[in-house]
């Protein structure tokens, strides 16, 4: 098993070409393969397949597919129709991820201006690079506004541990660096405050196993747990805090996140544990009011319900784990309701999950919510 980690989970690639590498995600967290991606097919097969997964990570792989688009769009007969069918292409590989719509349209207000496609990769490029430095800096912010939260409950135990429960994997594997809510768990644990993570499996991808990893390389304690077992916990006093990302947040703080995400806010709740969404604004879609009716909900392979993927001690084996007969289905996310959320935590500050308090935070887009 190959224990070799990278500080980001993407960067240019050292060759100078205007490739991108990327951790491919499939492999973790038995094996770390770096996959090389330089044409618009190859960043959609990577989105669609989940070599890269992550809301902000989603985002940023599809800014460098607007660059690849570009370039393969220079000195074609037809270029613009080549450019519109890239970026069509790359906004329908995940339904879900606000941030893949958002990174796609913050390129193409980029490249408005530019006359040809020699100069708008020019500039699709240095857009693609500045978006994940922003996204590093946003989720560092997140960190430092979560960080008081698990602080207060250390006090409020007399330094005792506090137990996080997290579900899927919203570090930074799923993010550039830092990731959202593990953020606040390495401030925490830099500062020397005692801490030990509940990490949810997250079946039917098992991303669990990606932040067990995480944690891991950290030397931060944590134990794998079944998703089921996260209200038993919470029953009995072992949880203080839940905190889990968001793949799109409504204006109204209704969040979609993987698939569970409610049954543990409902948990949460019923034991007055507070439940936090960690998120960049980036993943706030302001158009959507209602995330119940309006977020579309995307459905995967049933295989990946069906199948499971694991370590035999020398290679990663694909099992059949149900009756070859029977049918699955396998929602991707599921939607929180914002009543359930405890408050928000964002590059700018913790906000009330509704309207109101997400408005005070980001005053800016109230034109755009009327």
């Amino acid at each position: 098993m190959h224990k070799e980690i990278t500080r980001r989970t993407l960067w240019l690639h050292p060759d100078g070409s205007g490739a991108i590498q990327v951790l491919d995600q499939r492999s973790l967290p038995h094996e770390v393969v770096i996959m090389t991606l330089s044409t618009v097919q190859e960043v959609v097969f990577a989105i669609q397949s989940m070599v890269v997964r992550g809301a902000p990570l989603i985002g940023a792989t599809a800014a460098f597919g607007v660059y690849f688009a570009c370039k393969e769009s220079v000195g074609l007969a037809a270029p613009n129709a080549h450019f519109q069918h890239c970026l069509d292409q790359l906004r329908q590989s995940r339904p879900t991820a606000v941030n893949l719509s958002w990174a796609i349209d913050r390129q193409e207000t980029a490249l408005s201006e530019a006359l040809d496609f020699q100069s708008k990769a020019a500039i699709a490029l240095q857009n693609a690079q500045q978006i994940v430095e922003e996204d590093v800096e946003v989720c560092r912010m997140i960190g430092v506004h979560g960080l008081p939260i698990i602080e207060q409950l250390s006090l409020a135990k007399n330094t005792d541990t506090v137990n996080i429960l997290t579900h899927c994997n919203a570090g930074r594997l799923g993010c550039i660096e830092w990731g959202t809510i593990t953020a606040p768990i390495y401030l925490a644990h830099q500062k020397g405050i005692r801490i030990h993570v509940w990490v949810d499996e997250t079946r039917p991808r098992n991303q669990g196993a990606l932040t067990a990893w995480e944690l891991g390389q950290a030397g931060i304690p944590h134990t794998v747990i079944v998703d089921n077992a996260g209200g038993h916990l919470m029953q009995h006093g072992m949880v203080d805090m839940v905190i889990v990302g968001t793949d799109r947040t409504t204006r109204t703080g209704d969040v979609a996140n993987k698939i569970g995400t409610y049954l543990k806010a409902l948990a949460a709740a019923d034991n007055g544990i507070p439940f936090y969404v960690a998120l960049p604004s980036t993943t706030i879609d302001w158009s959507l009011k209602d995330g119940l009716r309006e977020i579309p909900i995307e459905t995967r392979s049933p295989d990946e319900v069906r199948y499971i993927s694991g370590w035999d001690g020398a290679s990663i084996r694909q099992l059949l784990l149900t009756p070859s007969e029977s049918p699955a289905i396998n929602y991707g996310f599921d939607v929180t309701p914002a009543r359930l959320v405890t408050a928000l935590l964002t590059e700018r500050g913790v906000c009330a999950a509704n309207e109101a308090g997400i408005l005070e935070l980001f005053p800016e887009r109230i034109p755009f919510t009327s």
